[in-house]
């Protein structure tokens, strides 16, 4: 069966052929579909590339990286030393770079209206019919907080979800960008919460412990009941990161810590310490850098072309557990695993259907299909098959050796999952690994298979939700 997708539309095609995707062009380059890429495409990368192109035209050149380098050591210099700490430099990153404001500090800006076109596109293809009659009727409501990474496919997913349940009949939806709305009382009106590309530490409020628990404990009071969770993409891209210092300063939530870990590159890689960081180093940083950016040496370096080198120059979890830990073991194992590490989009991924028997994926009819988007893989301590069952996965042994090459942290036993079932306590949980790229949602099977995972986790579509492992 194949699925073929270009950035205007998508071509629904019969179901004996096989479904794939064709590439489209990387944001950064020409041709490359405005507001595309979901926010969090290449971690840190994306955000350092925006503060390096300082005249904004889509590329980088090697006075633009000293130029910023040299502004970041000014800034974190205040004393004029000549040398800075590598606590000094975090600090003037998050000056260029904000990262996301905790909850109970502010309210970080989430657009919350998808493009038309993008929704027009989903609405072509949208499944007219459940799987199944709904036993009661049920309500959903969409959590789209992100305390991290804010993908732009956040609203089209939320639509999704609404859609989906309007016109099959199953489901009636509520949204909501606002965690507080996760609290025991209100809870009690919904069957299902869909946890949309939430990261970070998306149910915290760093002024209120208490507000913190209460919330940790109605999301899983709720699941455990006998009610259901689903997630897409980034919701396996909360509560991990670094855990709390001794001091009991808060953790940084997230991949590798953001730009704590970015700075603690930094100073490695330019031959400092934590304690010491010279000018003179970190300009010799900036050019080493640019060096390996600009291989072509072109005198420019586009952001696809940034994003897809950075991976290797500063790795993004390195060096694994230490760096990258869960946060939440209850809701960590509850969704099933947490980020380790993506492909930068669009990379091509062959999915194998892991079990064709399930009625979550009868739409695949049992046969492979590719697909191009952000795809996620979780850390090795994080995700089993002892822990769920698994629908969909990266067949690993069709990747190129290129492409395995790219994957940091890599997992021993060649186990990516894509989607699984799992019970927890009296409920039930889904989740979907891809969804970064508005295009997803435009592709029939795809909305098929969020459709019998919804009903699933609702419990009116029963399925072999055994572990896959013994």
């Amino acid at each position: 069966m194949k699925l073929r997708n270009s950035v205007a539309a998508v071509l629904a095609v019969t179901f004996a052929s096989l479904i794939s995707l064709e590439a489209q062009t990387p944001a950064g380059q020409p041709g490359a579909p405005a507001g595309r890429g979901g926010g969090g495409r290449g971690g840190v990368a994306g955000p350092l590339f925006t503060a390096l192109d300082t005249n904004k035209d889509g590329s980088l050149t090697r006075d633009e990286m000293k130029a910023a380098f040299d502004k970041w050591f000014a800034d974190a210099d205040s004393a004029h030393s000549g040398a800075v700490t590598q606590e000094q430099l975090v600090a003037a990153l998050n000056t260029a770079m904000p990262p996301a404001i905790p909850a109970g500090r502010g309210t970080q800006a989430q657009n919350q209206i998808p493009k038309p076109s993008d929704v027009d596109a989903m609405m072509a293809v949208l499944p007219g019919t459940a799987p199944t009659k709904p036993l009661r009727p049920r309500k959903v409501l969409v959590l789209c907080t992100a305390r991290g990474f804010v993908h732009s496919s956040i609203p089209l997913a939320a639509k999704m979800v609404e859609a989906l349940g309007t016109k099959t009949g199953a489901w009636s939806t509520a949204i909501t960008y606002n965690s507080a709305d996760i609290n025991a009382d209100n809870l009690k009106q919904y069957d299902l919460i869909f946890l949309d590309n939430t990261t970070g530490l998306f149910l915290d409020d760093a002024n209120d412990a208490a507000a913190t628990a209460a919330r940790r404990k109605a999301l899983l009071d709720f699941v455990r009941s006998g009610k259901g969770l689903a997630g897409i993409h980034a919701a396996t891209d909360s509560y991990h990161g670094v855990p709390p210092a001794p001091t009991g300063s808060a953790p940084t939530a997230g991949r590798g810590g953001g730009n704590t870990t970015l700075a603690a590159q930094m100073v490695a890689q330019a031959g400092g310490t934590a304690a010491k960081l010279t000018r003179q180093q970190f300009d010799s940083l900036a050019d080493s850098w640019y060096a390996k950016f600009d291989t072509a040496k072109a005198g420019k370096v586009t952001q696809a072309e940034f994003i897809q080198r950075f991976a290797s120059l500063v790795p993004a979890a390195a060096p694994g557990p230490q760096v990258n830990q869960p946060l939440w073991p209850d809701f960590n194992q509850m969704i099933g695993g947490y980020f380790k590490f993506h492909w930068v989009y669009p990379q091509l991924i062959t999915v194998k259907i892991d079990d064709p028997k399930s009625p979550l994926t009868s739409m695949f009819h049992g046969q492979e299909y590719q697909i191009h988007d952000e795809t996620y893989t979780f850390a090795q301590d994080s995700f089993s098959r002892k822990n769920v069952h698994v629908l969909t996965s990266i067949d690993y042994a069709k990747m190129s050796d290129e492409d395995k090459a790219k994957e940091t942290n890599k997992r021993t036993d060649g186990d990516y999952a894509l989607s699984y079932i799992r019970r927890e306590g009296q409920g039930r949980v889904f989740y979907e690994a891809h969804g970064h790229d508005e295009s997803v949602y435009a592709i029939k099977p795809i909305l098929e298979h969020m459709l019998a995972g919804i009903q699933y986790a609702l419990g009116d579509l029963k399925a072999d939700d055994s572990p896959s492992a013994k």
